[in-house]
């Protein structure tokens, strides 16, 4: 899934008995996830928190916005953000992923996020009846910024009946 492995490393604050939350169980949550949220912060340090679609791909997380929504805007002054995603239960693993944004532009690259999008998302984007119908297209032609967040840090946070908080750092790149 991405073009490094983490090191991988349960918390303190884990039950006694949880084992750490392999890297593949985490990538198989973002790849199964359909909402994520994303946390960004304005030019005057308030916090701003959006859902959207994302995909690993790329060898991080992507998303698209236009480019003169707010997270945009956020990201243009302030690239550091927090994607987020899980189950909104007590049970199950949520996970985080901490890094820098940068916009896509090579064609090749976006191509790619476009198949990778699709492929996830199916007729949400592909068909006429879709909500996002044609968002490939608007990616492909520029209409709408590209996002990759690079990993720099992330969490899984597995919860009951045994609650684990495993931590995966990225070697720098």
């Amino acid at each position: 899934m991405s073009d490094s492995e983490p090191d991988v490393v349960l918390g303190a604050f884990s039950s006694p008995d949880a084992q750490a939350t392999p890297w593949a169980s985490a990538a198989a949550v973002l790849g199964a996830a359909e909402v994520f949220w994303l946390s960004t912060v304005r030019p005057d340090g308030r916090p701003h928190v959006t859902p959207l679609l994302a995909a690993w791909t790329l060898g991080g997380m992507c998303f698209t916005t236009g480019g003169r929504e707010r997270k945009a805007l956020n990201l243009d002054s302030n690239p550091h953000c927090v994607l987020t995603t899980g189950t909104n239960a007590l049970t199950g693993v949520d996970v985080v992923i901490e890094g820098v944004a940068s916009a896509v532009a090579e064609h090749s690259q976006r191509a790619q996020a476009v198949m990778d999008f699709e492929r996830k998302y199916g007729t949400h984007l592909t068909a006429p009846e879709g909500s996002w119908y044609q968002l490939g297209e608007a990616v492909l032609a520029g209409n709408v910024k590209l996002y990759r967040i690079a990993p720099t840090v992330g969490f899984a946070f597995g919860k009951l009946p045994i609650s684990s908080q495993t931590r995966y750092t990225w070697p720098s790149r």
